[in-house]
């Protein structure tokens, strides 16, 4: 640390991303990126023209996409918000909705960069605990009198709620904003974005990393009330105009219209996924139910730490936390069959040299 930091961040623990090494070739099974490449249209639109054209600022508005997202999910162009990154799209909530007398909640497990920001930001903030097996407890957020973000599938968890307890959580808060991040929404779980035409106070946030194969692309977009959308933008315009990049753009437009691809994708990834879980149960793993592109396991015979370091010695890349909650947990993407059979090859070598 300098000596040139802001007092207003010496104490700001800052978000640790999945671990990117480069001394090997390695299955990468921790950042949940997808196992596919994106559409054969996407490489087609990021052509000789889009990249002529590249001296140019893009469109700060982003219309074009946002016209095409609109059209895809029956909404209005003013209820769609763009970002470089659905973390984009959280910093935005972050700033924009919250302060002292508007404090946030958030699952105390779940993604990393919830406590980060409200700390960037110095809020109040309450991290309300999961319940056993690590489920997410509705009646905890009614009524709670605080903005709130929460991950729907739960992130490292898996683990998803219904449309119906997010509709009451959204009604209980009528004051506040309510924020449903949907990054792994696309693995089988409920989008709540009916319930954006019927409450002012909702947020749906939804990233093209995970389903879409665009985790380089970087881009995130937010539906909700027109209000909050304008709000959204007056911060985007007090930061960065130009947060989204003309070649993202063009990619994003030729991957909705390439819709069906990445549905056959999740269909192959869940598949998967159901093929895993049935896998590591035969070694005597427990693995909590999952929704997302991931899965949340741990082996009574070899503790989570040693797992992620063993399978990292062997070539495949896990994430795992020390957090005394979670530490007996490793987070598992799920990759293509191949990638999977890998992975469940060197966890049966780890689980034999435990017996």
């Amino acid at each position: 640390m300098s000596r040139f930091l802001s007092a207003r961040f010496a104490d700001l623990e800052a978000y640790v991303p999945g671990e990117q090494p480069q001394d090997m070739q390695y299955i990468k099974l921790n950042t949940n990126e997808s196992p596919f490449p994106p559409a054969p249209a996407v490489r087609e639109a990021i052509n000789a023209v889009e990249i002529d054209r590249l001296n140019l600022y893009p469109d700060p508005e982003g219309r074009a996409l946002r016209e095409k997202l609109a059209d895809h999910y029956g909404v209005k162009l003013e209820n769609i918000f763009l970002a470089n990154g659905s973390d984009d799209l959280l910093n935005f909530f972050f700033m924009t909705f919250c302060d002292e007398e508007r404090p946030v909640a958030y699952p105390a497990v779940s993604y990393g960069f919830y406590p980060v920001y409200a700390s960037l930001y110095r809020l109040p903030h309450t991290e309300v605990p999961l319940r056993e097996d690590f489920r997410l407890e509705p009646e905890d957020y009614c009524g709670i009198g605080k903005n709130i973000v929460i991950a729907n599938p739960n992130a490292p968890t898996g683990r998803a709620i219904g449309v119906d307890d997010i509709e009451r959580i959204v009604r209980s808060n009528p004051d506040h904003v309510v924020m449903i991040d949907e990054a792994y929404i696309d693995f089988g779980g409920e989008s709540c974005l009916p319930l954006v035409g019927k409450y002012d106070n909702l947020l749906v946030c939804q990233t093209f990393s995970k389903f879409r194969s665009l985790a380089g692309g970087r881009l995130g977009f937010a539906i909700g009330s027109p209000a909050l959308i304008e709000d959204l933008d007056k911060i985007k315009y007090s930061t960065n105009s130009y947060n989204i990049n003309r070649l993202t753009m063009a990619a994003a437009i030729a991957t909705i219209e390439s819709h069906e691809y990445y549905v056959n994708n999740s269909k192959r990834i869940q598949s998967n996924r159901t093929y895993t879980v049935e896998e590591l149960e035969k070694m005597g793993f427990e693995t909590l139910p999952s929704k997302a592109n991931f899965v949340f396991t741990r082996c009574p015979k070899v503790d989570g730490g040693t797992l992620y370091r063993k399978l990292k010695a062997r070539g495949v890349l896990v994430r795992h936390w020390d957090k005394p909650e979670i530490a007996d947990w490793c987070r598992v993407t799920i990759g293509s069959r191949t990638q999977m059979d890998a992975f469940l090859e060197r966890v049966h070598e780890i689980v034999k040299e435990a017996e």
